[in-house]
């Protein structure tokens, strides 16, 4: 596991490309405030927009998840552990006024990035365009 990339995957960089292209700066892998060893994979920060996306497997994806079969106890735990933490992640940047979005990793990256996109034009804080 420890060779498994946890930053910078293709679905992450897709988003990222989209979103820099219509103009908008964020910044990547951001500490949650608050709770340490856990990060923000693109963020928002004056806006409070916290976007997380997902892998299928290692978050438990209702349509693509799947458990393996050798040392199945240890990986349901596992597994079942990081759904946990996903949830107490979005409860705690929830409760500390930040809009949380949370996409799979199969989603199309268009449609990400024009979801993250409506949310931070309908933020509160301006965002800047170069001339």
């Amino acid at each position: 596991m420890s060779r498994q990339g946890s930053r910078d995957t293709a679905p992450e960089v897709a988003v990222r490309r989209l979103l820099h292209a219509a103009g908008l700066r964020y910044r990547v892998n951001v500490p949650v405030p608050g709770m340490p060893r856990r990060t923000i994979d693109i963020a928002f920060s004056k806006a409070k927009i916290a976007v997380f996306l997902d892998g299928c497997f290692w978050h438990g994806c209702p349509q693509h998840a799947t458990r393996p079969k050798a040392n199945a106890e240890w990986w349901r735990t596992k597994l079942d552990k990081n759904v946990a933490r996903d949830l107490e992640t979005t409860a705690h940047l929830e409760e500390t006024g930040w809009t949380v979005l949370r996409f799979w990793e199969h989603e199309r990256p268009q449609d990400i990035a024009r979801v993250v996109a409506e949310a931070r034009n309908a933020s509160q804080v301006p965002h800047r365009h170069r001339a």
